[in-house]
């Protein structure tokens, strides 16, 4: 964990909020969020680096479309298409 010094957090307490900070080297941009509003926020928008919790979503989504007969085509891509 980084803590703030005196003079950043005099300087916090005038800036935008959320307040944005700076990567002098990287020139990487952050926000900084008190941890009650990151949480909410986490729990909006769920797990991201889990993908496979999707899976079952984007099944239902394409069932029909890959289904469609004409789909046949597609899978015999390579050998219609020489």
């Amino acid at each position: 964990m980084i803590e703030l010094t005196e003079e950043q957090r005099q300087a916090l307490r005038h800036e935008e909020k959320p307040p944005r900070i700076l990567d002098a080297t990287t020139k990487t941009v952050y926000v900084l969020l008190p941890v009650d509003v990151y949480e909410r926020l986490r729990g909006l928008l769920g797990d991201e680096d889990d993908v496979r919790a999707t899976y079952p979503a984007l099944d239902r989504t394409f069932a029909e479309g890959w289904s469609d007969p004409k789909m046949d085509d597609y899978d015999r891509y390579e050998e219609l298409h020489p």
